[in-house]
């Protein structure tokens, strides 16, 4: 078996909700109660601020609480980060960039990544499955776990289900990010942006149709001579009832956000999460016979449980801290640095292909897929102390100046990354045999095995040095120039320390992109760049079996348009085409090796609306064309056709529409459309094309004097049962269902 994981809802209703899940809530354990108190804490320290403000003293900027969503632009986003060294007005992004806003966020009662990104078309799962650590794919791209995710423009550990309700957007850059992280995987970045201290009090209380019990505080202040200090803190607990069965979970989820304005030139941030988690991993299916979907099957069901298996574990820890300096009026410099740890314990009982046990298939089936009659191994699978730590310092200097007639917006930096990982060989044993149908499922013994030890496994170093300088020759004509050198030193290390490869790769990695503004609201650009990414790993499988492969090189060229109607509806459009080598297990007479051959080129057309479209109305909406092909790959079935698990066409539309004759309620929905997708390298096998609707309602009203809001969203209105998800991993092909039906509820109130 593959290393799957490691090598990476009447007033009286909703009354009887609320005191259900306050019974609920007195019973909660010891590990929800320093969250709470924590709120708690921060609210006295609201409540006791009486402090005059003085004009003449250093001041923290103004910020302005209001109902999420009732500004005219409450899912528009006039800037980013993600893109360059600090805010970036979008319009003179050259790149495709879109922003999933805090108003965003709340309306879709957003818990996971895969809530935000569901309405971005040109991002898909890609190895998401319940109750693990998601990992999505841009332009067909898969993300790289170690460099893809970021909060505040510094990495994080992307083997986490990162907590949102202390995240105030969540910045999604498309293509390649060479110029702004080094090593990266092609399709692009995902940024979280994190609230910053503001005199708010908030308390939501949330349910869903299977009874999840949910609470979350949002408490801060601003205080101190000049109202220089600030600081906020948001607290959650959720249980979580799962739609599949015995898959049940909950989590814990604390933060704090500090600033401190030391003076009018120089200021401080400090950010710090922790969430801790526990569910049952829901494992995906796989073809049967290695070439037929499996059909009627449920969603709610856990393929190969066992009652003695525990839930995955997961811990993360994030800490970010930024020191900004105005050294003038024209030049600027910020250090920051951060630390992404993750530890993992792994614990599943996994049902992987039917090759161990006799009379498991007919033979005809190969090992890495169920039988033809839906049969599979069972594997005891446990790797616990999985660990991942990510930690970078970041140092950047930005300025302005002339030379004749042309102004330049220079940006000087230089940064250093360490990524490790520690594992332990863990167990992996099969265990027994069992059928995708059947409706009493097997139980057998766990494996008398104990995990070993973990150690270090990985030892990834990158340093960098970094120069952008956007040239502006006049009010319509930019010239954006820049490059990243990198250099890459990384080990592999076995269990007793040796080391089994290492890597030193450097390479200079350019951008180069044109602007040209016929008007102040609209920009067309050109760009191309160049990007550096780790090689994949071997399968167990393979004839170089956990190999892993050496880095490559990918290239970009796009061209866009960006168009701001009426300052209030942002529009754009790209075309672009993305090429890197080609890795896949090449069928040989000693059966696959995994190699890198041929090239893989993905073109596609992007197009996005976000914003206020009326007085009423607002939405987001995006829609991607891709094609994703493969070519001289040595193996001719798999060129010049579609890619696994990347639809030509995907569309996606979120709106929220305020009813005049009603004031404070508004009606929403949202639909997500999915082309037919290739679920094997030959495309032989496709899953079909789906459509999936939502819809909801949120009332804006007032109690006990204060503002308060009530959302009742459904997720699936109807019940579509379809394949979310049939990407490859670490060399294997699963299958994952999409989730039911289901209904949610949400009271915020703020006080």
């Amino acid at each position: 078996m593959t290393n799957r994981k490691v090598t990476e809802t009447s007033s009286r209703r909703l009354g009887c909700k609320a005191q259900h899940f306050f019974n609920r809530y007195q019973t909660l354990g010891f590990a929800a109660q320093p969250t709470i108190l924590a709120a708690v804490f921060a609210t006295g320290i609201v409540q006791a601020q009486n402090v005059p403000v003085q004009n003449n003293d250093p001041t923290l900027p103004t910020v302005t609480i209001t109902e999420p969503g009732s500004g005219a632009n409450g899912y528009r986003s006039r800037t980013a980060t993600v893109a360059a060294f600090g805010a970036a007005s979008l319009l003179d992004t050259p790149a495709s960039v879109s922003v999933v806003t805090r108003s965003q966020l709340d309306d879709q009662q957003s818990r996971l990544l895969s809530d935000v990104v569901k309405n971005q078309a040109s991002v898909g799962a890609n190895y998401a499955p319940l109750g693990y650590y998601e990992n999505f794919s841009i332009r067909g791209f898969p993300l790289d776990l170690a460099s893809s995710y970021q909060i505040n423009g510094l990495s994080i550990a992307g083997e986490q289900t990162v907590a949102l309700e202390n995240k105030e957007s969540v910045e999604i850059l498309k293509g390649l990010a060479g110029l702004q992280s080094g090593m990266a995987a092609p399709g692009g970045l995902i940024n979280y942006v994190t609230k910053r201290p503001a005199n708010v009090r908030s308390v939501t209380l949330a349910t869903d149709s299977r009874g999840s019990p949910y609470l979350a505080a949002d408490v801060g202040t601003v205080f101190g001579p000049g109202r220089q200090f600030g600081l906020r803190i948001n607290a959650a607990h959720e249980d979580m009832h799962s739609y599949v069965k015995n898959d049940d979970g909950h989590r814990n989820f604390a933060s704090l956000a500090a600033d401190w304005h030391i003076s009018p030139q120089a200021s401080l941030q400090f950010d710090a999460e922790y969430q801790h988690r526990e569910q049952r991993s829901a494992p995906g299916y796989q073809l049967l016979g290695g070439s037929a979907l499996p059909s009627n099957v449920s969603p709610s069901t856990l393929l190969g449980g066992q009652p003695w298996a525990k839930p995955v574990t997961i811990d993360s820890l994030n800490l970010n801290l930024r020191l900004d300096l105005d050294l003038s009026a024209d030049w600027h410099t910020y250090v920051a640095a951060s630390r992404s740890r993750v530890v993992i314990d792994d614990n599943s009982a996994f049902p992987y292909g039917c090759a161990i046990y006799t009379g498991c298939n007919d033979g005809s089936t190969p090992e890495r897929y169920f039988s033809a009659g839906g049969n599979f191994d069972i594997y005891d699978y446990r790797f616990p102390d999985d660990t991942r730590r990510n930690d970078q310092l970041q140092a950047v200097l930005q300025g302005k100046l002339r030379t004749g007639a042309i102004r330049h917006d220079l940006t000087f930096g230089a940064s250093t990354f360490r990524r490790t990982v520690s594992q332990s060989d863990g167990v992996n044993q099969p265990i027994g045999i069992d059928n995708i149908y059947n409706p009493n499922p097997q139980v057998f013994a766990a494996a008398d095995a104990t995990p070993d030890a973990s150690t270090l496994r990985l030892d990834s170093r990158q340093k960098a040095l970094f120069v952008t300088d956007r040239l502006q020759f006049d009010e319509q004509w930019q010239l954006l120039a820049g490059a990243r050198q990198v250099w890459v030193h990384e080990r592999a290390l076995d269990a007793s320390g040796a080391a089994t490869r290492t890597t030193d790769q450097s390479m200079l990695l350019p951008q180069l992109a044109l602007i040209y503004k016929p008007q102040t609201n609209l920009a067309l650009y050109t760009s191309y760049s160049k990007g550096l990414s780790m090689g994949g790993q071997a399968a167990y499988w393979a004839e170089n079996s956990q190999a892993f492969l050496p880095p490559t090189v990918s290239r970009q060229i796009e061209a866009g348009l960006k168009f701001d109607w009426r300052d209030q509806l942002s529009l754009s459009a790209a075309v672009f085409q993305m090429t890197k080598p080609y890795e896949y297990p090449k069928p040989d007479a000693l059966g696959f090796t995994y190699v890198q051959q041929g090239s893989e080129v993905h073109k596609g057309i992007e197009l996005e609306a976000a914003g206020q479209v009326s007085r009423q109305l607002r939405l987001t909406a995006s829609a991607t064309l891709i094609q994703a092909q493969a070519d001289r790959t040595g193996t001719a079935a798999y060129d010049a056709h579609q890619s696994i698990n990347v639809p030509r066409l995907r569309t996606a539309l979120y709106a929220d529409y305020a009813l005049a004759q009603l004031p404070g309620l508004s009606v929403q929905g949202g639909w997500q459309y999915s082309g037919r997708k290739a679920a094997t390298r030959d495309g032989n096998v496709e899953v079909p094309a789906y459509s999936v609707f939502d819809a909801g309602l949120r009332y804006k009203t007032v109690l006990a004097g204060h503002a308060a809001l009530l959302r009742l969203s459904v997720d699936n209105l109807f019940d579509k049962r379809y394949w979310k998800d049939v990407g490859e991993y670490v060399g294997d092909g699963y299958l994952h269902l999409g989730a039911p039906r289901t209904a949610r509820l949400a009271l915020q109130y703020d006080f």
